[in-house]
């Protein structure tokens, strides 16, 4: 699970409402009990701007079927920001089903 300050062992960090869980390099997000949700694999890294510290690179992102796991998506992206706003999106127009 992400540990950040302030942040109980028993919660998770959210993004525009919906969880966040990272176990190495896949990150989930979204609730896993709701229809779909979102899993990314962190494919690749880079170095930071300043070259102090590796960040995620290239991701690939699905949006998943929680009863089969199956995919209904993918997308190959580069970088956290670009992979969750497909994320987001898939959910949000995925929650009006």
């Amino acid at each position: 699970m992400l540990k950040f300050e302030g942040v109980n062992e028993n919660e998770f960090v959210e993004y525009k409402g919906k969880p966040i869980v990272r176990q190495g390099d896949d990150i989930f997000y979204g609730d896993l009990s709701e229809k779909y949700y979102v899993y990314m694999m962190i494919m690749s890294d880079k170095k930071s701007p300043k070259g102090d510290h590796n960040v995620p690179g290239t991701i690939m992102v699905q949006l998943l079927e929680s009863a089969t796991k199956k995919p209904e998506k993918q997308k190959i992206t580069n970088g956290l920001a670009e992979a969750f706003e497909f994320a987001e999106a898939w959910l949000r127009a995925n929650d009006k089903d």
